[in-house]
Parts: structure tokens; sequence; C-alpha cells
């Protein structure tokens, strides 16, 4: 008589299935829905963006769509193979006849399974960089600065990564039933230290960063800066044309340490009240507690998943169901078939993340209404989007999961409204 199928296997491939039809479907509604409104661009702009530029949006869009379809299909069929496969349980043995102690095994087990995915998804985005980005005239990385890249990522990775992980994995053996506690405090300790390191010690091991020379714009964004009272240690540009024409800024650091960064495609592009807008709507999610709010919300996530993860590690049926037949607690095995299947099951709360998102990027706008120039930052959204090929018309749906700033449309049209 055929054994029945355990219980969490069925939950796990509904979730599954859930998640995979919902991400095609959505996808496909995407391509449909872009593809539909590519005739014309939106009336509101239709005397900002002209036709080529928005066909352009259209087609981007719809070939990077097309390819995160099949990275998600990759994606479910390498899941699949490492769990229910047998893939995991493979290397778990073969981790086992490894002559060093057990928790250099699980270290082991859990770089292998990162590596191998890594390596599977190569492809992809090798395609994404040389062919679609390619395409739309916005790659501008060579073969060899994207190995180096690679390279210089898995180096800065084992070199923070593996440690972390040692100390996670000792501690679920050693330190008793709270050990998610312990855990959790080492991980958010960790992301403290990235904000830390990130601006001096990091980021330059990728970009150059020189200070801003412009005269007139640092005079300009130093007096936003005394308006909104926001304190940053310099002004820099970074060479983000090496790799793209996209543009963008952003604010890194922590504490004292902050500094704002331009990327050179954007100064290049926009005009200065344009940039000063831009900052100021960034200086909004500082002035605002959206990035406290931020680190706090993922935070306390990360408290919850890790307490589930201390449950989970001594039920037999977790192992089982995922494929792992093996005597708990596992836990290397069961760190990776945690994070593994993790994203199955919480598809479905992506629009709630997007929501959030979303609320704090109005505010920011808002924010860079009140303290630089509504119609500036309008102007600077319409070259942004035209520059960096951001479709005007994306499916309603599609963006409630995906998106974490609204539509064009409806952030200039509150723009707009507030400014008039």
């Amino acid at each position: 008589m055929p054994q029945s199928i355990p219980w969490f296997t069925l939950l796990f491939l509904l979730a599954l299935a859930v998640s995979l039809v919902m991400q095609l479907w959505l996808a496909r509604r995407q391509v449909q829905h872009v593809a539909a409104n590519r005739s014309a661009p939106p009336a509101h702009f239709s005397t900002r963006i002209t036709l080529a530029a928005h066909q352009k949006a259209a087609d981007y869009t719809i070939a990077r769509t097309r390819l995160g379809m099949l990275d998600t299909v990759l994606d479910t069929i390498v899941l699949l193979a490492l769990t229910l496969g047998g893939g995991l349980a493979a290397l778990a043995v073969r981790a086992d006849l490894l002559p060093v102690g057990t928790l250099w095994q699980d270290v082991l087990l859990v770089v292998a399974v990162t590596l191998l995915a890594a390596l599977i998804g190569l492809p992809i985005s090798w395609y994404r960089t040389f062919v679609i980005e390619e395409r739309f005239g916005f790659n501008r990385m060579t073969l060899g600065l994207w190995l180096a890249d690679l390279a210089k990522s898995a180096v800065l990775g084992a070199l923070l990564g593996i440690p972390l992980l040692t100390l996670i994995l000792w501690l679920m053996a050693r330190a008793g039933t709270l050990w998610w506690l312990y855990a959790w405090l080492a991980w958010v300790a960790f992301q403290l230290l990235m904000l830390v390191l990130f601006p001096t010690v990091i980021a330059p091991l990728f970009n150059k960063f020189r200070p801003l020379a412009d005269e007139s714009l640092r005079a300009r964004v130093e007096r936003l800066l005394a308006r909104c009272g926001f304190a940053a240690k310099g002004l820099f540009v970074m060479d983000g044309s090496r790799r793209s024409s996209h543009g963008n800024a952003y604010f890194t650091g922590f504490g004292a340490a902050r500094r704002i960064v331009f990327f050179d495609t954007l100064l290049s592009r926009l005009q200065p009240e344009e940039i000063e807008a831009v900052l100021a709507h960034e200086l909004g999610h500082f002035k605002l507690k959206h990035v406290v709010k931020r680190i706090a919300w993922f935070a306390a996530a990360s408290l919850v998943l890790l307490a589930l993860l201390g449950w989970l590690v001594g039920e037999p049926w977790f192992y089982a169901g995922l494929g792992v037949p093996v005597a708990p607690p596992r836990y290397g095995v069961a760190l990776v078939l945690f994070m593994l299947a993790l994203p199955v099951f919480t598809f479905l709360g992506a629009p709630l993340t997007s929501l959030y998102s979303r609320r704090h990027e109005f505010e920011a706008d808002a924010y860079a209404a009140a303290h630089a120039s509504g119609p500036a930052l309008v102007a600077a959204l319409v070259k942004l989007y035209e520059d960096n090929a951001s479709t005007l018309t994306p499916d309603p749906l599609h963006s409630v999961f995906y998106d974490s700033h609204p539509p064009a449309a409806a952030r200039i049209a509150r723009l707009e409204t507030s400014s008039a």
C-alpha cells in the first residue's frame, strides 16, 4: 500500500503552486497591460514624454518582465530539486562525510547551497546585463568588470557572511532553547555594522567617489540641508556611468557619518533645482523617520522569523515534509530549508510591504514640495522615468505586488495638486 504524502509536503506544494501561478499571472498581466498602452503616452504625459521614449519604456518593461518569468520558473525548479527532489539531502550526506566537526559540516553545507544557487542564477544575470540592458542602451559594463564585481562580491560575502553564519550555527547548537534570541541580537548588530562599513569600506570597492565639485550646486544643497536641519559628513559623486546610464541619488552611513551620494549620470541630466528637489525627497525619508521605522520593522520581522525557526528546528515533520528525512535537530539543514521555503509562504503578503513603502514615498514627496519645489520634483521625476525607461502604464495589480514606489501618474498628480 503506497505511503500517504506528509501533510507539510502537501501544504508546501500548495503554497508553491499558488505563489508560482500568481507570479506568472501577474507578469502576464503586466506584459499585456503595458503592450496594450504602448501606442501613446498617457494623456497626462502627452506633452512631457515623447512617443519614442514611451515605447522604449514599454519594450524595456516587457523584456525585463518576460525574463523575470523565466527566472521565476528556474527558481521553482531549483527549489523543488533541492527539497523534494533530494538535492539538499544528498548534499547533507556528503557534508557528514567531511573530516571536520559538526559545526563546520553545517557551515560548508550552507555555503555549498548558496554557491550552487548563485551559479545557477548567473546566466540570467548575464543575459539581463549584456542582452537586455545592452539592447536598450543602458549597459556600460564590460565582461571583465562584470566578472570582477562577481569576484569582489564573492570574497566580500565570504569575509562577512561566513563568520556571521558560523556564529548563528554555533548559537543554534550551544545556546539552548533561546538561541534564536541571541542569534537575532547578532543579526541586528551585523546589520548596524553594515550601515557603518558600507559608505567607507564596502562601496569604494566597487565605485569611485569624489567630492561634489560644482560650487554653485554645493551651495544650493548646503542651504537645503540647513533649512531641513540635516547634518551630512560629505557630498559625493559616484561614477555610476561606469556600469549603467541609469541615474540615482542616495544617503548612506549612520549617525554623524551620513553622506550624500549623487550618481554622475543624475547630475548630467537634471537641472540644479531638480537635483535639489530629488535630494529633498531623500531628506524627507530621514526627517520623517522612514529609515528608522524600516529598520525597526525589519528587526521585528527578523525576531519573529528566528523565533519560528527556533520552533521548527526540533520538528521532524519540517525536515521530512521538505524532502530531508533527518533526525532533528539538524541546524545547517534547518537553516537552509527555512531560507528556501520562506518566500513561498510569504509572497501573498507582498502588497502589505509595498503599501507601507508607497505611503512613505508620498510623504517624502510632500516633504520635498514643502522644502524645495514641487514643480521641480515633477520635472525631475519625468526625466528620471524617461531616462530609466520606467513604464508610465504598469498593470495596477502587478504594481501593488511589486512596486515599492507609487505609479508615476499617481505621484505626479498628487504633487501637482499640492503645488496648485
